[in-house]
């Protein structure tokens, strides 16, 4: 996974969308337009609280295993054994009003035909048109930037939350994208209950200049997404035991172990990006007696670099791994050539299980505990953004065009389980699903027309532990997240939008960094290279954009942790 996720495994298949968002991008922070003005920037404490909605939690279906509430603000997902026999009702009359209405959403899966019959059902029950008009997932921030250029967005776009600099989502706000605060604002949101029923942290995702702009999606309480998966049946083949594993060091000699070249096996995929981490290395910036501090210039961030270069000489690492082959992890992993690899946890599901035992039947998935890389320190893992994704309604439109599709989001964000989740996941049953066991499961013409994330990139409910069939895969994910959620840390600037001016973007990219810091933890280069590309960063604007932050950020609006 990038810094911004990694798109390949956006969402949980089979087991629906409301986990989607446990993938959400490590960094959302320095999102926003890159205009030299920086218009469209950040939220004060006391504004930010004016304009959110007023939660008002869902009490339709009550979980199997219940969230975990924390101080640090963790607060884990509930979870779900079974799927609903009889789903509940949450919207008792047809929401829309008969307008019709364009959307853009993303995909990385096929794009299924305009007006299919998935879309003129939902046209049906919404009472209102949504002409869907999902784009390619990889060209969409492109495709979006056009749009805006010429000022032809739709009425409905989804602008996840990594795509806001391309995007300048922060430029857009108020003028091309309506302002929601009149209508969403504190005790506002009772209208639409289960828009209300989505915490706070996903709205502050679409919360710019201390007004409300997005509507989320996939918001998640923890949203962890630096995590070490192995091979749990491999493990145990072996005689490993993954809880012995408690410091780096540990894991390298498990590595040791488990590697055969000959056989065709290498213990590690590539995961610097996730493994980072335990070394202390914060996730963009951290403070030291008041003074900002980037990443980049941590101690902690060269420890970090010359355990993975040795990582990298050792020959426990996968050769395709090592040549930056990203696409094919998933390959590796499932035919047992990587036993240890980096994702988010939606990479952990009832898909990944699918796919897995089609290619071993014994396959199993484990999540490694949390840990410090020296074994003693306290470990900790960063909670991540309330949400990736964000949807915004054009300015174009009339305040009762806006309620309409307020109302329409209101039914797509319908609690995990009920009708109108049903409907927005798996169609018409009989037509697009079927019941097979307890599970919704889809029919070929579902398998056409439905895409799990089509309109859930529009509104959906907050991330829940759902595995259909795979019981025991939601009770060991509640597990982990039970385990771990007393090590979870808000990062710096923790889901803030935050927009810089366009004079910065070097020092907010540190391209030239990141490429080589992949060289060092490839093996071809030392860490002593890093050092040196660390310094040309700082002259050529890294030591300007923390000067910026500290005084434009930091003593405005302080740390958001």
């Amino acid at each position: 996974m990038s810094i911004e996720m990694n798109r390949r495994t956006a969402l949980r298949t089979a087991a629906g969308v409301a986990g989607a968002a446990a993938l959400s991008p490590l960094l959302t922070a320095c999102g926003g337009g890159a205009s030299d003005s920086g218009k469209g920037g950040t939220n004060s404490k006391k504004g930010l609280a004016a304009v959110l909605p007023a939660y008002m939690p869902s009490t339709v279906a009550k979980p199997d295993i219940a969230s975990v509430r924390l101080s640090n603000g963790a607060v884990t997902e509930p979870g779900y054994l079974a799927f609903p026999s009889e789903p509940v009702t949450t919207v008792k009359k047809t929401p829309g009003k008969g307008g019709h209405y364009t959307s853009s959403t993303p995909t990385w899966g096929t794009i299924p035909s305009a007006d299919n019959q998935f879309y003129q059902a939902m046209s049906k029950a919404l009472g209102t048109t949504i002409k869907m008009q999902p784009g390619n997932g990889n060209t969409y921030a492109t495709a979006l930037a056009t749009l805006s250029a010429a000022d032809k967005l739709p009425d409905w776009v989804q602008i996840p939350t990594w795509m806001n600099d391309q995007v300048r989502t922060g430029e857009l706000v108020g003028r091309h994208l309506a302002d929601l605060t009149p209508y969403l604002s504190g005790d506002n949101a009772r209208e639409y209950p289960n828009l209300a029923a989505i915490p706070s942290s996903g709205w502050m995702s679409g919360a710019w200049e201390d007004k409300l702009y997005g509507i989320p999606s996939f918001t998640s309480g923890t949203n962890f997404s630096q995590l070490i998966f192995y091979r749990q049946d491999v493990f145990e083949d072996h005689g490993i035991g993954a809880a012995d594993i408690k410091s780096a060091d540990d894991l390298m000699r498990v590595g040791k172990e488990l590697t055969d070249a000959k056989a065709g096996r290498w213990a590690f995929d590539d995961i610097w990006t996730y493994f980072n981490c335990a070394f202390g290395v914060p996730q963009t910036w951290r403070v030291d007696g008041g003074k900002l501090v980037h990443k980049y210039r941590t101690p902690e961030i060269l420890e970090a670099l010359a355990w993975h270069h040795k990582l990298a000489k050792s020959g426990y690492m996968n050769p395709d791994a090592l040549a930056g082959n990203v696409n094919d992890g998933k390959t590796r992993f499932y035919a047992g050539k990587t036993l240890i690899a980096g994702d988010g946890m939606g990479a952990w599901g009832v898909g990944d299980a699918q796919s897995g035992q089609a290619a071993n039947k014994k396959y199993r998935r484990g999540l490694l505990a949390v840990f410090a890389a020296d074994g003693h320190s306290k470990p900790y893992t960063y909670i991540g953004a309330g949400t990736g994704y964000v949807s915004y309604l054009s300015a174009r439109l009339k305040p009762s065009q806006i309620r309409e599709l307020l109302a329409v989001a209101n039914y797509l964000a319908a609690p995990w389980g009920s009708a109108e989740y049903t409907m927005t996941l798996y169609g018409v049953k009989g037509v697009d699903y079927n019941m097979v066991k307890g599970i919704p499961t889809a029919t070929s013409t579902g398998q056409k027309n439905v895409q799990q994330a089509a309109y859930p990139f529009l509104a959906s409910c907050p991330n829940t532990v759902n595995n259909p069939g795979y019981p025991e895969i939601t009770k060991e994910q509640c597990a982990w997240l039970r385990a771990t959620a007393p090590s979870a840390t808000k990062p710096v600037f923790w889901n803030l939008n935050v927009s810089v001016p366009g004079r910065y973007n070097a020092g907010s990219a540190g391209q030239a960094v990141e490429d080589t810091i992949t060289s060092v933890i490839h093996g071809l280069k030392p860490v002593s290279a890093y050092q040196e590309a660390v310094s040309t960063w700082r002259r050529n604007g890294g030591d300007r954009l923390t000067g910026w932050y500290q005084d434009t950020v930091l003593a405005k609006y302080g740390t958001n942790q």
